[in-house]
């Protein structure tokens, strides 16, 4: 057990001014905000930061272009803020992306339409960094672009957004941010009931999902922001009877670059039936997708449906006719669900983006659920959680995060930083590269610790060494497989998915956190049994 998971269980004896379940981006900013501003907080999610919605997300960091189709141009003009914003505090895992956006004669939306989208998507990030868009005609278009297909092109517009290749570390960055501001971090704890005492909410019963021993923790005010569990949260509770969450589901397909991949992003109206979807570089392969259905069951079970595949793989290969995709051209899926407001009917892409944070008063006092929220504009709406808690707790006070970075963020910039990681850290030039991407300055920690041994140097797979897996646990709360190869070093994310390093980092693992051989052999079945998230179908529906 590192030093970390030992401090914050012997503080659940404590009284907190604040709980909060969840710990993807949106409870983890709430969490580092709330502390900020000097109220004591704890932060649990029954699984690992960033291992719920934060992982299976488009990795996109954006103002949402489609939102404006929808008139929520509030929501665009915040996530345009937030994003600036991402782009200057966290530089080392935010970067910008540059799209196309190609204009068809049969698209849904007329190319005037969609000119006049870009114009205001510029006007809306005034305060932007990025350059403005330019639109192209057709012969230019398919200068820039000659995998497209030229059926019906009459021509295209070029604007940027950003990406956050790891949106895993970004999860752990601001748990470290939190941490930092003096807030108490447990992952792998779950809320198994509020504790309700004269109609309000006093706090939770916990259970360390790595012992099974149940803790009560007693908080002045709980915020519920768990996604799409945010209902399960309320079970056994006053509340057990309503609704919030009303998800949808979106599938991504990894592929290689194919015949006619483009150099940038492509954000482009399906031929069959108008809805958006993308093809984004992502990790020297590319992300396509995504879907957007109505989903109904367990969250950490969504699985990619038959028709998603068919359907992702035959738009992409209507607008590059020669990229002759197939089921076996794809290296992996994913699935996540959004976690929206519930809304019985209608068309998903109907339902609001914004974030909804819903007082249960009268019913119930002393908690507030967050329904929605993206990966965008998690500062922005830990702000207005906070806001309404510290009102609720008599504690009125503003935010400063806006002012402030997340741990990693390199105050030289990320490239030069890079340049001079790569000359000092005395690691093989690759390493040192994927070290600077993955931890941004917080590299020269994991490189001091890999140069402290020999034991520590010692390479587990091409560009990973010891080190770094022990600096996941000592540093980076991580307590199992997946959480090392997951969501800290990011070897998971390669075309294996990480099962060739799976031995030996399972033995540096165990060598740490003291697994006898029965742990060690349970923690790569559950880790194998995780990596069924990436291939698996969902169930054929009876005949």
């Amino acid at each position: 057990m590192s030093s970390y998971r030992n401090r914050s269980l012997q503080r659940l004896q404590l009284d907190f001014d604040l709980l909060v379940i969840g710990g993807g981006v949106n409870g983890l900013g709430i969490a580092w905000d709330a502390a900020d501003r000097g109220l004591s907080v704890l932060v649990i999610d029954k699984g690992d930061w960033g291992s719920g919605t934060s992982s299976w997300s488009s990795r996109m960091i954006h103002g949402g272009l489609k939102y404006l189709d929808k008139l929520e141009v509030g929501l665009v003009r915040e996530s345009l803020r937030d994003r600036e914003w991402l782009l200057r505090r966290a530089p080392h895992l935010v970067a910008p992306l540059r799209f196309a956006l190609p204009f068809y004669r049969n698209n849904s939306h007329h190319r005037f339409a969609l000119r006049a989208g870009m114009v205001l998507y510029d006007v809306l990030s005034f305060d932007k960094s990025l350059p403005v868009h330019r639109t192209y005609g057709r012969r230019k278009t398919a200068a820039l672009l000659p995998g497209l297909s030229p059926d019906g092109l009459q021509g295209s517009a070029v604007y940027y957004d950003a990406q956050v290749e790891y949106a895993e570390r970004l999860s752990v960055e601001i748990m470290l941010a939190a941490r930092a501001a003096g807030a108490t971090t447990l992952n792998h704890a779950e809320s198994t009931r509020l504790r309700v005492e004269r109609g309000r909410v006093v706090g939770a019963s916990v259970r360390d999902m790595l012992t099974g021993t149940v803790h009560e923790v007693a908080a002045r005010f709980t915020v519920n922001v768990a996604g799409p569990w945010a209902d399960s949260v309320l079970t056994g509770s006053p509340l057990a009877d309503e609704r919030l969450i009303g998800g949808t589901k979106g599938t991504h397909l990894v592929v290689e670059p194919f015949p006619g991949s483009p150099h940038c992003a492509m954000y482009y109206e399906a031929l069959s039936d108008g809805r958006p979807l993308m093809v984004i570089p992502w990790l020297g392969r590319y992300l396509i997708g995504s879907t957007d259905e109505r989903f109904e069951g367990d969250p950490g079970a969504a699985a990619a449906g038959q028709e998603e595949i068919d359907y992702i793989l035959a738009e992409t290969n209507r607008l590059f006719p020669a990229a002759n995709l197939s089921e076996d051209s794809i290296l992996y899926t994913y699935t996540g669900v959004r976690p929206l407001p519930f809304s019985p009917s209608g068309d998903p892409g109907d339902i609001t983006r914004r974030h909804i944070l819903h007082d249960h008063r009268p019913r119930l006092d002393g908690l507030l659920s967050v329904v929605g929220g993206k990966l965008t504009t998690f500062r922005t709406l830990a702000e207005h959680a906070v806001d309404q808690v510290g009102e609720r707790l008599g504690r009125k006070t503003s935010s400063r995060t806006r002012g402030l970075g997340l741990p990693g963020s390199p105050p030289e910039g990320p490239g030069e930083f890079r340049r001079a990681f790569e000359r000092e850290s005395g690691l093989p030039a690759a390493e040192a590269r994927r070290l600077a991407r993955v931890y941004g300055a917080r590299a020269r920690q994991v490189a001091a610790l890999i140069a402290s041994s020999e034991a520590l140097s010692r390479t587990l797979a091409p560009s990973l060494r010891a080190g770094e897996v022990v600096f996941a646990i000592r540093e980076e709360e991580a307590a199992g497989l997946a959480d090392v190869l997951a969501r800290r070093t990011m070897i998971g994310l390669e075309p294996d998915l990480g099962q060739g390093a799976m031995d030996a980092v399972a033995a540096v693992c165990a060598a740490e956190l003291d697994w006898d051989d029965a742990e060690t052999a349970r923690q790569k079945a559950a880790y194998l049994a995780y990596l069924r998230r990436f291939g698996e179908l969902e169930p054929r529906p009876a005949v």
